[in-house]
């Protein structure tokens, strides 16, 4: 019998066989691969490295054959591999093997047309019940692959996709008598853990670069912080690893995510207060050898919140709280822009300005007529 339903089955001569995918024949009918173990173990891990190989080597098609819409997509994904970051490729990655390639895959590339992705799409919307976010996401990624596939087969054509509208949704911030609250919290019986999350509530750092910083990149002589790195646990792609996912470090999110954040006096107070004299030292921990992942992280800043009976708010609230203080504060939108990592300004003002009631009603007050021929109008 097979194991998991995977294929792999245990043969009367005592040997296991693994069966995988391996392409199509010319009358469209699945042409399988075997591997064979003298163990269970040993068939699988054979099948899943000459699965690897085939999505990573990209063999020739036989000469002759139609391509099916996978096809394209493992031949899209492959180029895509040393242009992009890991976080991406694992993304597109993803995207393919839950979505694109399942419903789409057996499909010839000539047979694709606007009806088929429509469909495709109303399935994700309202079936998977996917968030019109995520469905976006798929469709951009088919979107680039039919482009892909035009280039390379005349018979295909253009496909113009309709996106579903995308509704931006309010951001959880705190108010300011909620920050006070956490703010107190987290500097009553300060650890290095709640030092770090009180430094991201005061410079908006996301919580990938503050898993990876390090008090080399940090300078108190400058009053600067410089965000270099980045941290993240990504799915393991390699289907030999024992591991689901993997701890990986690297360049921030995007060219302008590479930046240098001023410090005011309260930041340098702080970060003097908790300096390491080791620069490759992880500021989380205070060591070298140990650092605190995202999701640790993620899981400490839910006790910190519940403590303090705040609802709604994970870690990138920090963010968007941090930015919602410097535009109360009157701060410049080009530098608070620089200081967040942003692209541009308009990414600032769509989706990290949170204007409060209190700023709103102070802003109207400034419109207030104040001629004496007005007033004499109102007092009629």
């Amino acid at each position: 019998m097979s194991r998991k339903g995977e294929n792999i089955y245990r043969r009367k001569d005592g040997r296991w066989e693994a069966r995988y995918i391996k392409g199509h024949r010319l009358n469209g009918r699945i042409h399988y691969g075997y591997c064979y173990g003298k163990t269970y173990h040993e068939a699988r891990d054979k099948m899943n490295q000459a699965r690897f190989a085939l999505m990573n080597n990209q063999p020739q098609s036989v000469h002759g054959r139609r391509k099916r819409l996978s096809d394209y997509c493992d031949e899209w994904l492959c180029l895509k591999r040393s242009s992009v970051k890991p976080a991406t490729f694992v993304k597109y990655t993803t995207i393919l093997e839950k979505y694109i390639k399942p419903d789409l895959g057996e499909y010839f590339s000539e047979a694709v047309s606007e009806i088929l992705v429509e469909q495709f799409s109303y399935h994700l919307l309202h079936e998977k019940n996917l968030s019109q976010k995520t469905v976006r996401d798929i469709l951009s990624v088919l979107n680039s692959i039919l482009d892909y596939t035009v280039k390379q087969n005349p018979l295909a054509r253009s496909v113009e996709i309709v996106y579903p509208r995308a509704e931006q949704k309010e951001m959880r911030v705190l108010t300011v008598e909620e920050q006070k609250r956490f703010t107190e919290y987290l500097l009553k019986d300060m650890d290095v853990c709640r030092f770090g999350v009180l430094l991201a509530l005061m410079t908006g750092l996301r919580i990938g670069e503050l898993c990876a910083l390090k008090w080399g990149d940090i300078s108190l002589e400058e009053k600067v912080i410089y965000v270099r790195h980045t941290m993240q646990r990504l799915k393991d792609l390699n289907p030999v690893s024992e591991e689901k996912t993997r701890i990986v470090t690297g360049g921030p999110k995007s060219g302008k995510s590479a930046r240098v954040i001023p410090m005011n006096e309260d930041i340098a107070n702080l970060c003097a207060r908790w300096k390491k004299d080791n620069p490759d030292a992880y500021i989380l921990t205070g060591k070298k050898e140990q650092f605190l992942e995202p999701r640790t992280l993620q899981y400490r800043m839910k006790l910190y919140t519940d403590a303090c009976n705040l609802e709604g708010v994970h870690f990138h609230t920090l963010r968007h709280s941090f930015a919602t203080r410097c535009v109360e504060a009157g701060f410049e939108i080009r530098s608070l822009s620089e200081i967040l990592g942003h692209s541009s300004t308009r990414i600032t003002l769509e989706c990290y300005v949170h204007s409060s009631m209190k700023l709103k009603r102070a802003n109207m007050e400034k419109l207030k007529l104040k001629t004496d021929e007005m007033k004499k109008i109102f007092r009629l």
